[in-house]
């Protein structure tokens, strides 16, 4: 049998580095109720994370970004990507289509850059923190995605992992 792919948001690794409780216990909950899931970090996931390590907004969150980055060397919780199967052109084309349709909002590329290659990778669920991506219209993304015949993921908070699955 195929493991779940499950790919993670950017702002899902930061919470990890900080040990935010709902992320530890998503964690937790998947590993033991999924334990032949395959959780992935997509390549502009990674470029993000580098990106906030140097250029972060703040201290607490470049402080954050290294954490997480000494945690995917050092835990393999995840198993980082540097590069997709895919021409990089089809992840712009897919993320552009994104937000053409006002899946995402306009601003918001690197989202749209995780969601396209957490289809592309194929994966089950992506989990993420973030309320642009928990908000999206699952059925409008089903339909952006159907032509490059792509199935949309299950978008999920670690709060609604924890408390739907949590014993």
């Amino acid at each position: 049998m195929k493991p779940l792919r499950l790919a993670v948001d950017t702002n899902l690794l930061l919470d990890w580095a900080d040990q935010t409780d709902n992320v530890l216990d998503a964690l937790t909950v998947i590993q033991e109720r999924l334990p032949h899931t395959d959780p992935l970090v997509p390549p502009s996931a990674l470029d993000e994370l580098a990106f906030l390590c140097d250029s972060g907004l703040s201290q607490a969150v470049r402080q954050s970004a290294r954490r997480a980055m000494q945690l995917l060397r050092d835990r393999p919780v995840f198993r980082p990507l540097l590069d997709l199967p895919y021409p990089t052109g089809m992840v712009e084309a897919i993320a552009l289509e994104i937000r053409q349709k006002r899946l995402l909002p306009s601003e918001e590329v690197h989202d749209s850059f995780i969601l396209a290659e957490a289809a592309l990778l194929d994966c089950g669920i992506l989990l993420t923190s973030d309320a642009h991506l928990r908000g999206i219209d699952h059925e409008a993304l089903a339909l952006v995605l159907n032509p490059f015949d792509l199935v949309a993921p299950v978008i999920a908070t670690p709060r609604e992992i924890a408390s739907k699955f949590f014993r």
